[in-house]
């Protein structure tokens, strides 16, 4: 297992971080226990979690199977989703996210979090009003990092500038949706987070189980599989030839003699700006089928074939901007 620092913290995580949404939902707490006990034993140390993951069942089930081991592991979870049915049992205003807070530590049996999130926009609730209770649960010693997630960029921005012209603590990392079929952070996010200097933990490296090779297509759910439980593919994300790249990903992985979950991993880990790829797991096969993508590089022709297949076409105002600096270059001198 290979440890990244997160952004530009101190802190470093482990390349593969174990996510906690089928905890509750596929995984009972024997299978819980079981899959903290793989990821430990195999160099794991980050975890992620949520309140709103099977209604805080997730982050109590976690709680448990971690007794006696919280130091050994850097854990997130995060704050937004309804946890009630009043007015104020959700969102991000400091009175839901200081009660949050304190909930999610007595589920997790913990005093601290090492990473908190903030889950979604809450376009109801002023920016400074959900930093500032983000600075004050750092200063009380029970948040050691704040972060984000599903933040457009001008959102992540100001969040860092008012962070910054208020002396607060300021998001150390990021937290996206990202695989072969949805890359959209490359365009505005990713250059915002390797700006500022914050760490990127992303989520769904596996499109949501469409990259495992499980399915032939998003409409057709195989027996046994997440979709047939219940779940849902997230394929309003997915790039419009995702079917292409669902067959050159199953090519390049039966030339490489590599499952395609492993494959997919892999190639979110090749991101020189990735700090953690978040997986999920139902059983210890799972998980030890995706910890393999720790083990091996892509060789550079199958980088670029994934690369290429998958590569989204630039939008305005980059479409237009792109080669400015030539042109700007080879002008010099021609007057």
């Amino acid at each position: 297992m290979q440890y990244r620092r997160l952004g530009q913290s101190g802190l470093k995580v482990s390349e593969i971080c174990l996510g906690s949404m089928t905890f509750g939902r596929g995984a009972d707490q024997a299978e819980t226990t079981r899959l903290i006990d793989a990821a430990l034993a195999a160099g794991v140390n980050f975890l992620d979690t949520a309140d709103g993951y099977n209604a805080g069942v997730a982050e109590t089930m976690l709680g448990v199977a971690l007794k006696g081991r919280r130091r050994q592991v850097v854990l997130a979870s995060k704050v937004f989703n309804p946890m009630g049915p009043g007015p104020n049992d959700s969102g991000t205003s400091r009175a839901h996210i200081m009660l949050a807070a304190e909930d999610s530590l007595r589920r997790l049996q913990t005093d601290w979090l090492d990473i908190y999130y903030i889950h979604h926009v809450d376009v109801q609730t002023p920016l400074d009003e959900q930093l500032r209770a983000l600075e004050d649960l750092i200063r009380q010693g029970k948040v050691r990092y704040a972060a984000c997630s599903n933040f457009e960029a001008w959102r992540l921005m100001e969040a860092l500038w008012t962070a910054d012209s208020r002396g607060w603590s300021r998001f150390a990392a990021y937290q996206p949706q990202y695989s072969l079929v949805v890359r959209d952070i490359e365009q505005e996010i990713v250059p915002v987070c390797e700006l500022k200097g914050l760490g990127v933990a992303v989520w769904s490296p596996l499109a949501g189980g469409f990259l495992t090779g499980k399915y032939k297509s998003v409409e057709a759910a195989p027996e046994g599989s997440r979709v047939a439980g219940g779940w849902a593919i997230p394929s309003r994300f997915f790039h419009p030839g995702r079917d292409a790249i669902l067959a050159e990903l199953l090519a390049v992985a039966a030339e490489l003699g590599r499952p395609p979950a492993q494959v997919a991993v892999r190639w979110v880990l090749e991101r020189p700006w990735v700090s953690a790829a978040i997986i999920g797991a139902r059983t210890t096969a799972q998980l030890e089928d995706s910890l393999q993508a720790t083990t091996f590089s892509l060789p550079p022709a199958a980088l670029e074939r994934l690369e290429r297949v998958s590569k989204l076409p630039p939008r305005y105002p980059r479409s237009m901007e792109d080669g400015m600096a030539e042109r700007r270059n080879e002008a010099v001198g021609k007057g």
